[in-house]
């Protein structure tokens, strides 16, 4: 429901928009459909090679990832999941999955958080949208906060 109520609004904004200064919203509406296809080529070669990649690497060999203890262990599934960007739909059945095989709630939570947060692979396309320091700065704060609710899990649980 609640991206039909942000479907609305982006279509109420561009009309009230087009009302007042048609013109300008042509221009804005072009200049979008041209960033749009210049990130095409991009999306779809990271869809292809996240998929490929999910393709490649059994269930089975993931969950023995899971069974490494302590902090080199969330190290390294961190840095697994900051490489590997999956949206949220796919990477919680994978979750769920992974815990099936009897990997922790912490160090799932932790490659959780990398996984849908941070993004190597995703980087050089979000450098080209929003700009190197930016980028930089949303993948430091999101892994750092990737380990603290790892962590913070491993306490609680």
């Amino acid at each position: 429901m609640f991206p039909l109520v942000l479907a609305g609004l982006a279509v109420g904004g561009v009309t009230l928009s087009a009302f007042r200064d048609p013109a300008r919203t042509r221009r804005a509406l072009a200049q979008a459909g041209r960033s749009g296809l210049n990130l095409l080529p991009s999306l779809l070669a990271l869809t292809a090679g996240i998929g490929l990649t999910l393709a490649l690497i059994p269930p089975s060999a993931l969950a023995r990832l899971f069974h490494a203890h302590g902090i080199l262990g969330f190290g390294l599934l961190a840095g697994v999941g900051s490489l590997l960007t999956i949206p949220g739909p796919v990477a919680y059945p994978l979750a769920g999955s992974l815990h099936q095989l009897g990997a922790s709630l912490p160090a799932l939570a932790t490659f959780i958080t990398t996984l849908t947060m941070v993004g190597l692979l995703t980087a050089p396309l979000e450098v080209k949208a929003f700009g190197r320091r930016f980028t930089l700065l949303r993948q430091a704060f999101s892994l750092g906060l990737a380990l603290l609710i790892g962590a913070l899990m491993g306490v609680l649980l």
